[in-house]
């Protein structure tokens, strides 16, 4: 399903700072879950992981995001090694 998302500015993993504007011209996919280190979290996380490769050459990058504070997310990133960052939403702005 593709959606229209207005432009937004984030914290993510390894210090970045997200901002959709900044990713015209590439395909851009952000997956939202509940909570790191969870079974169906980490399992959908894994999905993504196994299939970045794919993905990047189809030009899209990949997002995901949940309320859990970078901290966690840097663990949740490193344990899983996920290639693409992970979105702290801890006020709920990008879920809403």
């Amino acid at each position: 399903m593709n959606r229209v998302v207005k432009n937004f500015k984030a914290a993510a993993t390894r210090n970045n700072t997200i901002e959709l504007k900044e990713l015209r011209g590439q395909n851009v996919v952000i997956y939202f879950y509940p909570k790191d280190s969870t079974p169906g979290c980490t399992t959908e996380g894994q999905d993504f992981r196994d299939l970045h490769a794919k993905f990047r050459r189809s030009k899209t990058v990949i997002f995901g995001v949940s309320r859990d504070s970078l901290t966690s997310h840097e663990k949740f990133r490193e344990k899983q090694t996920f290639p693409f960052d992970l979105i702290s939403d801890a006020d709920e702005k990008l879920c809403k």
